[in-house]
């Protein structure tokens, strides 16, 4: 009991997608397990039907089967990715704006299947079933980047490389797939590039597009909370007489922590737009996206 009460308790202290990562875990554990005794049960219920008609016995599974992998390299790798794109987002934006780029993208890419393989001729595609993984909610996150922070890089070896190129590479390959026999997943794929394209293009104009897909799941998560809490806002900063950085006095604004002064900067976006910043100010973002 006390080995488990410490799990529980690591498990408490993880950030939402660290929560999201165990969760895939467990589930493709399961998934073997019950591979092993022969029962289709989640793939049956949870992944995404590619026929409309059976979509709509289980509309849940838009989004479920963003959280079913078809073998330990898928789930391993999304899982990787998954890790690295939200820790530079979370680095910059608040956890539930994050949550809801991945979230929506895994939804977009739903969408982009179904729409393929029930508008398009089936002599033009690559029969399949159904749909699971995470990939279109991970390809939202990273065009969402550098849309957002064109300038984010990472280290590779040992020389630094834009994730721009990093992106161009995995877009190429998912255009070379939609002709191989993922091509259902590639579908998926360029529906989460969509998504994060959008979020992000209007981010920079001051519009969140995902706070109605967050109100409504803070609607849904309130019938599993005993005692549910308002969704956590970005932090509004009450403008000073001299405002010299993002509507705060630059001393105040250079008291601050780093993530606090990223705060400042973001909510300015999200009430002006991305525009409305000053030269000194898109310089500081610029930099805290190459950290």
């Amino acid at each position: 009991m006390k080995n488990f009460d410490d799990l529980k308790y690591k498990y408490s202290q993880l950030n939402v997608f660290e929560k999201i990562i165990v969760i895939n875990g467990i589930i493709f554990i399961i998934g073997l397990l019950l591979g092993v005794a022969k029962i289709s049960f989640l793939k049956d219920w949870f992944a995404l039907p590619s026929q409309f008609s059976d979509f709509l016995w289980q509309p849940w599974s838009i989004l479920t089967y963003g959280f079913l992998h078809g073998g330990l390299f898928h789930v391993l790798f999304n899982m990787l990715f998954l890790y690295y794109f939200a820790r530079i987002l979370l680095n910059l934006l608040n956890v539930k704006m994050v949550l809801n780029v991945y979230l929506l993208g895994i939804i977009s890419g739903g969408l982009a299947f179904l729409a393929i393989y029930n508008l398009v001729p089936r002599n033009y595609l690559i029969n399949t079933s159904s749909l699971v993984g995470a990939s279109a909610g991970i390809r939202a996150l990273l065009v969402f980047i550098v849309i957002y922070l064109p300038y984010t890089q990472i280290r590779i070896f040992t020389f630094n490389v834009k994730l721009l190129y990093v992106m161009y590479v995995i877009m190429f390959f998912d255009l070379v797939g939609l002709a191989g026999t993922n091509q259902g997943g590639n579908v998926a794929h360029f529906g989460g590039y969509l998504l994060g394209f959008i979020y992000a293009k209007q981010l920079q104009k001051g519009n969140d597009i995902g706070l109605g897909f967050q109100k409504f799941m803070d609607y849904l998560l309130s019938y599993f909370q005993s005692s549910p809490k308002k969704a956590s806002r970005m932090k509004t900063v009450h403008k000073s007489k001299s405002k010299n950085m993002a509507g705060v006095d630059k001393k105040e604004f250079n008291s601050l922590n780093k993530q606090k002064q990223i705060d400042v900067i973001l909510d300015k976006i999200s009430k002006s737009g991305y525009d409305s910043l000053s030269a000194e100010e898109k310089e500081f973002l610029f930099k805290a996206g190459k950290d």
